[in-house]
C-alpha cells in the first residue's frame, strides 16, 4: 500500500510543506495570544524557526530520515525564537533522536519520534504547563503509541495525529482557564498543528495549492528560498540557480512539476520546487545552470533568473573568516555581559553599563538562540552572562549554551529594569558564582509597571479588556486598565511604592513626547519625597512607559 513507509526526500517534502503552511497562517496563529498586547507572536515565533529548519535541509542532499531530520532539528535549534519557537525546536530535536540510523519511518518508528519529541520538548521546560503545546504533542504521542501496532501505515497513523490533536487542541482552554476566558485554543498547539496538518498534504499528495506558501499577491513567499550559502562546508555544484516559470502552460500537470524536481536532483543538490499550477518558482545548486533552465522552459516561461557562482561567493567568505580569526586569537577577556533591549535609549543605557553586545529584542522581537549565542561569542570573554530581560526570551537563552562554548550564565531577568539593575550589581573583580548570586538579588529587588495598549477586546483574568485600553501589567500580570497613559501611569506607580521604595525610574518609550514624560516625572517627585525620581529616554516602541521601583 502507498504510503506505508516515509523515506528521506518525503520526509523533506514534509517538513517543507509543514513550513509553509505554517507560513501562510502566522498572522492567524499570532492572533490567538491571550494577552491583547501588540506583541503576540507565537506564530511568528514558530514561523521563523521552522523555516531555519528548512533552510538547514536545504543546506545539503540528505537522502536517509536520520540526516533530513538531524538538519531540520539543528536548524530550527539555531533559529528559535521565543518560547513556542524553543519548545518546537525541541520537538524536532527528540523526534531526529528517535530516527538516528534509520533510512526510512514505518508505522512504530513513527509513534517513537512523536514521543521522543514530547519527552524532550518537556524536558526543556523548567516547569511545563498543561494546555499548551506540550499537551498537544504529549497526547498526540501518547495515541500514536497505542495505535502503532494496529497502524503500520503512517498515512493512516498520521491521519490519527491529526484527529487526535485537533481534539485535545480544542479542549486546552479546559485546561487553562485563560484561554477560556479569551475565547480561543492555545496558539502553540495551534501552530503545531498547523504544521503537522501541512507535513500530511505533502504525505498523501494533496493539490499543492492548498498548502503552497503563496501570497496574496500570487507571489510565492520568499522565506522558503532564502539561501545564503554560508552552511555549506564542501561545494560539489557551484552555481546557485533560481528562476519562476511564470506563466505556465495551460495543460500543465502536477506530473510534469514532480518530473523537473526529480530531473534536477540528478544534475544537482538542494533542490526546491515549489507550485501551485499558476506559478512554479525553482532553486537548485548544479554545475549546468543552462540545462535547469532548458528543462524548465518544457513547462513554460522562465522570469527572474538568477544564478550565483558559490565558489567565488566562498572564496570572498573565506578570506573574510581568517580575518576575523585572527582578531578574535587576541587574548580572551574573564567576562563578557550580552543584553537583549530594544530602543535607542535602553541600548545606550546597557552600553553605558559596559554591556559587550545589546541585542535587537524584546516585547516585540525575539531574538533567536543563534543569535544570542553569537551575541556571546562575540564578547570574546571566558565567562558570558546573558540577560534576557524578557519572559519569552529567557528559555531561548538557556538554549543558547549548546551554540557555543563560552561558560555561559543566563539571569532570569523579565524586563529591562531588571536587567539595568542586574547589570549594576557586576563586579568584575569577583568569581561568576558571585556575580550570579548578586546580581541575581539585585533584579529580583525590581518591579516593573509596563504600560501599553490592548489590541482587541477580550476578557482576561476575570476583566473586560476592550480594544485601545491603557493597561498596566506590574511584574508581566495584569494590574490596571483605564484610558489615560499619564494617569494610568501615575495610578500604577502608586500601588507599586511602599514605605521601602528609594527609587523610581521611568523608561519613556518611542510614543511618548519627553514633556509628557518629564510631567510625569515631576509629579512623582512631588508624590513621592522620600523616593529618588530618574527619567530615562528608552525609545522603546509600543510600551508607553516602563516604570521601575526598588
Amino acid at each position: 500500500m502507498a504510503g506505508k513507509r516515509i523515506d528521506g526526500m518525503l520526509l523533506k517534502e514534509m517538513f517543507t510543506s509543514g513550513a509553509a503552511l505554517l507560513n501562510n497562517n502566522r498572522d492567524s496563529v499570532d492572533a490567538l495570544n491571550v494577552f491583547p498586547v501588540p506583541d503576540g507572536d507565537t506564530g511568528t515565533n514558530m514561523s521563523q524557526t521552522i523555516a531555519s529548519a528548512i533552510k538547514e535541509i536545504n543546506a545539503k542532499p540528505y537522502s536517509s530520515v536520520a540526516d533530513v531530520a538531524n538538519a531540520a532539528a539543528r536548524g530550527a535549534l539555531k533559529g528559535a525564537r521565543g518560547n513556542s519557537g524553543v519548545i518546537l525546536s525541541q520537538i524536532l530535536r527528540g523526534f531526529a533522536k528517535a530516527l538516528v540510523g534509520h533510512e526510512e519511518i514505518d508505522g512504530p518508528l513513527l509513534a517513537q519520534a512523536l514521543r521522543q519529541g514530547a519527552n524532550t520538548a518537556y524536558k526543556a521546560v523548567m516547569k511545563p504547563k498543561e494546555g499548551t503545546i506540550l499537551t498537544v504533542a504529549r497526547v498526540i504521542a501518547e495515541e500514536a503509541e497505542e495505535a502503532r501496532d494496529k497502524q503500520g501505515d503512517v498515512v493512516e497513523l498520521f491521519k490519527l495525529v491529526l484527529s487526535t490533536g485537533d481534539a485535545i487542541l480544542k479542549r486546552t482552554p479546559e485546561m487553562l482557564p485563560v484561554l477560556k476566558q479569551a475565547g480561543v485554543v492555545d496558539s502553540g498547539g495551534m501552530g503545531l498543528m498547523v504544521v503537522f496538518r501541512g507535513m500530511y498534504a505533502a504525505l498523501t499528495g494533496e493539490p499543492v495549492d492548498a498548502i503552497s506558501a503563496v501570497g496574496q499577491d500570487g507571489v510565492p513567499m520568499p522565506g522558503e528560498f532564502v539561501d545564503d550559502h554560508e552552511s555549506l562546508d564542501e561545494i560539489t555544484f557551484g552555481y546557485c540557480t533560481e528562476f519562476i516559470v511564470s506563466h505556465p502552460r495551460e495543460d500543465l500537470k502536477d506530473a510534469e512539476v514532480v518530473r523537473l524536481r526529480r530531473r534536477l536532483e540528478r544534475i544537482g543538490d538542494c533542490v526546491l520546487v515549489i507550485s501551485d499550477m499558476n506559478v512554479v518558482k525553482v532553486h537548485v545548486h548544479t554545475n549546468e545552470p543552462g540545462k535547469a533552465l532548458q528543462y524548465a522552459l518544457e513547462l513554460g516561461e522562465l522570469d527572474s533568473i538568477k544564478i550565483d557562482n558559490m565558489m567565488e561567493e566562498r572564496r570572498e567568505r573565506e578570506a573574510k573568516m581568517a580575518e576575523q580569526a585572527a582578531a578574535q586569537a587576541a587574548e580572551e577577556k574573564e567576562y563578557g555581559i550580552v543584553a537583549v533591549a530594544l530602543g535607542e535609549g535602553l541600548t545606550e543605557i546597557f552600553r553605558n553599563l559596559n554591556v559587550d553586545q545589546v541585542v535587537d529584542g524584546g516585547q516585540t522581537m525575539n531574538p533567536s538562540i543563534q543569535d544570542l549565542a553569537e551575541a556571546a561569542d562575540a564578547t570574546h570573554a571566558r565567562n558570558v552572562i546573558i540577560l534576557p530581560n524578557n519572559t519569552n526570551i529567557i528559555l531561548a537563552a538557556q538554549q543558547a549554551k549548546a551554540l557555543t562554548k563560552r561558560k555561559v550564565i543566563v539571569l532570569p531577568t523579565k524586563s529591562v529594569p531588571m536587567g539595568i539593575s542586574a547589570a549594576l550589581a557586576f563586579d568584575p573583580a569577583v568569581s561568576p558564582e558571585e556575580n550570579e548570586a548578586a546580581m541575581k538579588e539585585a533584579a529580583e529587588q525590581v518591579h516593573t509597571a509596563s504600560i501599553t495598549y490592548a489590541v482587541r477586546d477580550t476578557n482576561y483574568d476575570g476583566q473586560e479588556i476592550h480594544s485601545g485600553d491603557i493597561m498596566a501589567m506590574v511584574d508581566n500580570k495584569l494590574s490596571l486598565l483605564g484610558s489615560d497613559v499619564a494617569q494610568v501611569a501615575a495610578d500604577i506607580t502608586d500601588t507599586m511604592v511602599n514605605e521601602d521604595s528609594a527609587l523610581i525610574t521611568i523608561y519613556y518609550g518611542s510614543d511618548i513626547a519627553e514633556a509628557d514624560a518629564q510631567a510625569l516625572c515631576d509629579a512623582l517627585a512631588e508624590k513621592y519625597p522620600d523616593c529618588d525620581v530618574e527619567l530615562q529616554n528608552g525609545g522603546q516602541p509600543l510600551y508607553y512607559y516602563l516604570i521601575a521601583v526598588e
